[in-house]
């Protein structure tokens, strides 16, 4: 057996990343239109990994989900691959609050041919998902948005979801920053309050998951509503 003397930079981790995008994900035109699409329009490259998007994807599969609630749609890159995880049946609620990024997602969205299946809803999530309430619960819910309200998109993550709900929260590392007790950073504190929740609120069971890959150290918080 030889020893892995390989040094962690951000070279190095990008390599495996490559290799693991290549192996396991591959070719995705109508992914990769979507992203030049956010960029040619001046989004933010904020999107998931292509790796993480699988992720999300098999996830969605594993978890039989019907009904997805992603908050945090930008370019509609990671609502393609939860659309994809869907039967015929199934449907996406997307909520984002700038209407001009839902623009380049509906478009992205037609042009990987899972429009039908998705349902962008535009403006603050705060006010949006009040108006879910009542309806079919969803099966796994999608938090990628500001993360200063956080506890509040989980509160309505449990709301909206049955016991059994899968919910992943996004970018819970923060570069390492959400491990200092000193925090001021808003989006760090609003981390750690997320983070806490997980662990204190009854209506979850939670883990998470550190992760290394072209967009850096960051992590998800995976849970399941009790």
């Amino acid at each position: 057996m030889t020893e892995d003397t390989t040094e962690l930079t951000p070279d190095a981790w990008t390599r495996v990343d490559r290799y693991l995008t290549d192996a396991l994900v591959g070719d995705q035109p109508a992914l990769e239109a979507a992203i030049t699409a956010q960029s040619a329009a001046g989004l933010p490259a904020i999107e998931v990994a292509p790796l993480n998007g699988k992720f999300l994807h098999l996830l969605a599969r594993i978890a039989g989900a019907r009904r997805v609630l992603e908050i945090g749609t930008l370019g509609g890159y990671s609502t393609i691959w939860l659309a994809r995880a869907l039967p015929q049946d199934g449907r996406v609620v997307t909520i984002e609050a700038e209407a001009d990024n839902a623009a380049i997602a509906r478009s992205s969205l037609e042009r990987a041919g899972v429009a039908e299946r998705v349902e962008v809803r535009i403006g603050r999530a705060a006010e949006i998902l009040p108006t879910l309430a009542g309806e079919e619960a969803f099966d796994f819910v999608f938090i990628d948005a500001d993360k200063e309200s956080n506890t509040l998109y989980l509160d309505w993550a449990a709301r909206l979801g049955r016991p059994g709900t899968v919910v992943v929260v996004d970018n819970i590392g923060r570069g390492g920053a959400v491990a200092d007790p000193g925090a001021v950073r808003s989006d760090v504190v609003g981390t750690q309050r997320c983070l806490e929740m997980l662990r204190d609120d009854p209506r979850f069971d939670a883990t998470a998951l550190q992760t290394l890959d072209r967009k850096g150290w960051d992590g998800i918080a995976l849970a399941v509503v009790c």
